[in-house]
């Protein structure tokens, strides 16, 4: 071996021949990011015609290859690097983003049923990943009960991603009522349903007592648009009163103007997994805005499809920033440590 080649390997980084080690789960958020843009634009056909159906499937289709290759991943890097799988199961942050993995499934149950019907297979995916959140759900919660002890409910392990697994549960109608489930659907939104408040709170005063967030987790802030946008689209599933869904689409707006404060702030940082927490959420409040221009309000209509394009538009981007990402080694690569160390975290240190 040449002197030459023996310092160009010895000067790599550590993590440069194991990229898989850091495919956290956190990555799924872009499958329901692609997957609430198929269904923002499935919602939009009374307003577009065709074209956006067939916008739709192509994103749905692309929805779909990109669980089936993480997912592949996933279990390479369990059996790779199942200290990494332990890390993250028992990290006090990155633990929330299990949940982004049954949520994506019945995201593609929901698009499944829009495109092609109710079907044993849509019923089965659906069930799965309905069980699976009903599973994630459980498992994070218990670790409530301990309280302030490594790995329990501290100030410092807060952040807008605990949405993720408490409150992904109100997605369960969007496929399970059309499937023929609407009984176990009611069930599942109830659960996300009394948690929204109780984490919305949490957030809040851990704001005032601990102080925001690690600023590279700030894209997550947008998170508190999707429990009101998804939870008012559950909510028409039930047939429900439309003056409830326009308060719902109320605080979804609420919210999403309050993160749009914080977007001069999202575009100064460089790029990472985390930007794809404002991707599910802007999709979910375009895709409610089209379903509420359905009753025929023609200023709602505008106003639907112009989020619609913008948040076609931020997708678009990262996805381009993923790609860049992944060319330049920037992304499957360690967690920066934190700036002050996170109470209760039962982790090695190194990654936050």
């Amino acid at each position: 071996m040449s002197l030459e080649r023996t310092v160009l390997m010895t000067s790599r980084p550590p993590h440069a021949a194991q990229p898989l080690r850091f495919l956290m789960p956190g990555w799924f958020a872009a499958v329901m990011g692609l997957s609430g843009l198929a269904l923002a634009w499935w919602g939009a056909r009374h307003a577009l015609g065709e074209l956006a159906a067939g916008v739709s499937a192509l994103l749905a289709l692309v929805a779909a290859l990109a669980f089936m290759l993480l997912a592949l991943l996933s279990i390479v890097r369990w059996q790779r690097h199942p200290d990494a799988v332990r890390e993250d199961l028992h990290h006090p942050v990155r633990h929330a983003f299990w949940a982004t993995i049954p949520i994506s499934g019945m995201l593609l149950a929901t698009l499944w049923v829009a495109h092609l019907g109710a079907s044993e297979g849509a019923r089965a995916l659906w069930w799965v990943s309905s069980l699976a959140q009903l599973a994630v759900t459980v498992a994070v919660t218990a670790r409530w009960w301990k309280g302030n002890q490594p790995g329990g409910l501290v100030w410092p392990a807060i952040t807008p991603a605990l949405f993720i697994p408490i409150v992904g549960n109100v997605l369960a109608p969007l496929a399970g009522v059309p499937l023929g489930h609407p009984e176990w659907s009611a069930a599942q939104f109830g659960i996300g349903l009394v948690f929204w408040p109780v984490v919305l709170v949490l957030i809040m005063v851990r704001k005032a007592t601990t102080g925001l967030w690690p600023e590279r987790l700030l894209p997550t802030a947008f998170i508190h648009v999707a429990p009101p946008a998804v939870g008012a689209l559950s909510l028409m599933q039930f047939g429900a009163p439309v003056l409830v869904v326009w308060a719902a689409w109320g605080m979804a707006l609420v919210f999403l103007l309050w993160a749009a404060t914080q977007v001069r702030r999202i575009a100064s940082l460089p790029f990472g997994v985390p930007h794809w927490a404002m991707s599910f959420p802007l999709a979910a409040f375009s895709g409610l805005t089209l379903r509420l221009s359905e009753a025929g309000h023609g200023g709602m209509q505008l106003l639907g499809v112009v989020a619609l394009s913008l948040t076609s538009l931020v997708i678009a981007g990262l996805v381009l920033g993923t790609a860049r990402g992944l060319r330049q080694g920037t992304l499957l690569v360690p967690e920066p440590a934190p700036a002050a160390p996170v109470l209760g975290a039962d982790v090695p240190s190194g990654r936050a």
